[in-house]
C-alpha cells in the first residue's frame, strides 16, 4: 500500500464511521474555545472542563480577564500543568485580545499567533474549530498517530508533520482529519500501549505491519 492508498483507506473509514468527529473541550465562543485550548497544553481535556466553568464565571469575556491579578488567575488554574505560566499567558492573550483586536478573536492563524500563550498548534485549533478553516493542528496524538500508520514519513517536527498531512488530506477533510487523529490516538493508538487488536486502522498501519508478527 503506497501512501495515497494508505490516506485514502483511512480517511475513508473515518469518513464513514466517524462523519462527526469535533473537539471534547467544552466552550460557548470564541473566546472561551481559545482560554481552554490554551490550559489544555500538556494537561487533559477532562481537567480543563473541571476548570472552566468557574473561569467563566468569574471571567466571562477577555475584558475582564484583561483587568484580572496574576493571583486571581492562578488560583482558578492551579490544578491544570504549568499554572504560573498559562496565568501570564492568559492575562496577556487578553489584553492583546482587547488592545489590538477589539476583544474579538482573530479568524487568521498569523493573527492569532499574535497573542501570548498562543503557538501554531492553538492558533489552527481556533482557526479549523471556530472559523471552519483548512488549519491542521498537530498535537501530541495527531504526530504519534500519523507517524505510525504512515501518513508521515520522517518528520521530526510538528509543522514538518502537517505539511506532508496537508499533501494528502483534502481541503474540505482537513478541520475535521485534525480530530479523527486525536481521537484514535486518545482512545486506540495509545502511546505506551497501541490498542492494535482492536484498531479498525490496523491492515493499512506501517506500525502493525512491523510489529504483528
Amino acid at each position: 500500500m503506497n501512501k495515497k492508498e494508505r490516506f485514502k483507506f483511512v480517511l475513508g473509514y473515518f469518513a464513514t464511521h466517524q462523519p462527526v468527529a469535533q473537539t471534547e473541550l467544552r466552550y460557548k465562543d470564541p473566546y472561551q474555545l481559545l482560554v481552554a485550548v490554551i490550559l489544555s497544553a500538556q494537561c487533559t481535556d477532562k481537567r480543563v472542563n473541571m476548570i472552566t466553568p468557574p473561569f467563566f464565571r468569574r471571567f466571562p469575556e477577555a475584558a475582564t480577564l484583561a483587568a484580572a491579578s496574576h493571583d486571581e488567575v492562578y488560583e482558578l488554574i492551579k490544578s491544570c500543568s504549568y499554572p504560573n505560566n498559562k496565568s501570564r499567558n492568559l492575562i496577556g492573550m487578553a489584553n492583546t485580545l482587547v488592545n489590538e483586536f477589539g476583544g474579538v478573536v482573530p479568524d487568521e492563524v498569523s493573527e492569532l499567533m499574535k497573542l501570548p500563550g498562543v503557538g501554531r498548534k492553538t492558533a489552527n485549533v481556533i482557526a479549523s474549530v471556530v472559523y471552519d478553516k483548512p488549519a491542521l493542528a498537530v498535537d501530541t496524538h495527531v504526530f504519534r498517530v500519523a507517524a505510525r500508520i504512515g501518513l508521515t514519513t520522517n518528520a521530526r517536527t510538528p509543522l514538518e508533520t502537517e505539511k506532508q498531512l496537508l499533501k494528502y488530506i483534502p481541503e474540505n477533510q482537513v478541520a475535521i482529519a485534525h480530530h479523527w487523529l486525536i481521537l484514535h490516538g486518545r482512545y486506540i493508538c495509545l502511546a505506551r500501549k497501541p490498542r492494535c487488536t482492536v484498531c479498525p486502522l490496523a491492515s493499512a498501519c506501517r506500525y502493525f505491519a512491523k510489529n504483528k508478527a
